[in-house]
């Protein structure tokens, strides 16, 4: 049981902050320079960013969650199951960023599913 909570929780505060910390960059604008000086305000402004700081606590959860798991449970199911992520973060950009996904996306976040499902059975 433990298992799949932190499973679940790997999976929800991952996506989570790979949507939020993508909603702050986005606040944030392009990246398109290499010069120390604005690098250095940049990342500045991108600290200072209430989306990427919320995505970066989120992403910290999941990866102390995904250590939790590994603890407890084989390699082999707990990778497998949070390519659940990838589900969940392709619905999370679609409903929250607005973002087109194509068929082609749809059609592999379905292949993704159908991979859990297998591994889940053994």
């Amino acid at each position: 049981m433990i298992t799949a909570m932190m499973i679940l929780l790997v999976v929800l505060a991952g996506s989570a902050g790979d949507v939020v910390i993508t909603k702050g960059m986005k606040e944030v604008g392009e990246i398109s320079t290499v010069r120390p000086g604005e690098l250095w305000a940049l990342a500045k402004q991108v600290f200072s960013n209430k989306c990427f700081l919320g995505g970066l606590a989120l992403m910290t959860i999941s990866f102390f969650a995904w250590i939790a798991a590994l603890s407890v449970a084989d390699l082999s199911l707990v990778l497998p199951a949070t390519s659940l992520s990838f589900v969940i973060t392709t619905i999370g950009a679609k409903l929250i960023l607005k973002e087109r996904i194509s068929r082609m996306r749809w059609a592999g976040t379905v292949l993704v599913c159908a991979g859990i499902a297998l591994i889940s059975l053994s």
